[in-house]
């Protein structure tokens, strides 16, 4: 079994360059290394086996992060990749013990980034904003702040890591979030994939429902399993939300075998069996402009 590569974290403040800061991240790196190496069970992630590093940046009273990783050491990258997990959209990226703890390692996004790691792509895998860790709601993820907070921590990855440009990629209720995070944002987000949508409305909030199509960013595309069982993610829906907005619809097929509930991560839902093709298409996509009608076994 791989050794994995070293666990890392960056902390960011209003005096990134203080005293303070710099021993806070040297102390950080050194104890999550060791960590990394001798936590059991670490190496069972094979995201792992690539360099990863807790990204944080402070803001007014509470933090964003992202979970950052990359191929070999940091240098120059074409293309980054913003990744913004499935219900509840709460990481709770943290160090704890020194060791990384995040939730949700069993989501689509989250388990199959590795996939997207080539020399010229970073992944950053989104949290949601630290005070909005009881309660990160569809409605909240709408507002002005929302879409300050993703431009703050995205930028200041951008500056650690020299990212050239931003793809954000949203599955299930994080369509939402990587919808209004790139309505938001439109020169930083040079690209929307929507995976796995929630197109109907729910006791969570609207989803996608009552979006402004016209508003999407220029370069979207539409990622949707025809099996998918979730009541809120049709693929009719994804069909219809396809043409409606004028955007290509990647449809995936094939895969499993599937477990859990039907609008759980281990479904058709969550492309289980089909992680690696649906990637694989969806950053031929980023890179070329041109896809598959649809990809699968």
């Amino acid at each position: 079994m791989p050794t994995p590569h070293p666990v890392e974290t960056s902390v960011n403040s209003a005096r990134p360059g203080s005293v303070a800061a710099r021993l806070l991240m040297l102390l950080c790196c050194v104890t999550l290394r060791a960590a990394a190496q001798t936590t059991p069970g670490a190496v069972t992630d094979p995201n792992l086996e690539f360099p990863t590093r807790l990204h944080t940046v402070q803001r007014e009273g509470y933090t964003i992060s992202a979970l950052v990783t990359h191929h070999a050491a940091p240098r120059a990258f074409r293309h980054g990749v913003a990744l913004f997990a499935g219900h509840p959209g709460i990481l709770r990226l943290r160090v704890e013990d020194g060791a990384l703890r995040f939730d949700l390692r069993g989501n689509f996004l989250v388990r199959s980034r590795r996939q997207w790691l080539d020399d010229d792509v970073l992944v950053a895998v989104v949290d949601a904003p630290s005070d909005q860790w009881a309660a990160f709601s569809q409605q909240w993820r709408e507002t002005p702040r929302y879409g300050a907070d993703i431009a703050a921590l995205l930028t200041d990855i951008s500056a650690r890591y020299t990212v050239a440009d931003w793809t954000f990629v949203g599955t299930s209720e994080g369509s939402i979030s990587a919808y209004h995070a790139a309505r938001m944002n439109p020169a930083l987000a040079r690209r929307l994939i929507e995976t796995a949508s929630v197109f109907s409305p729910s006791r969570n909030g609207p989803g996608l429902s009552d979006i402004d199509l016209g508003a999407l960013p220029a370069a979207t595309l539409w990622v949707h399993h025809e099996d998918d069982p979730c009541r809120y993610t049709a693929y009719r829906d994804a069909r219809e939300f396809a043409a409606k907005s004028g955007k290509p619809l990647l449809t995936m097929r094939g895969g499993g075998p599937g477990r859990g509930a039907a609008c759980e991560a281990y479904t058709a839902h969550g492309f289980v069996g089909v992680e690696r093709d649906a990637v694989r298409a969806m950053l031929d996509w980023i890179r070329s402009g041109k896809i598959p009608t649809s990809a699968g076994n």
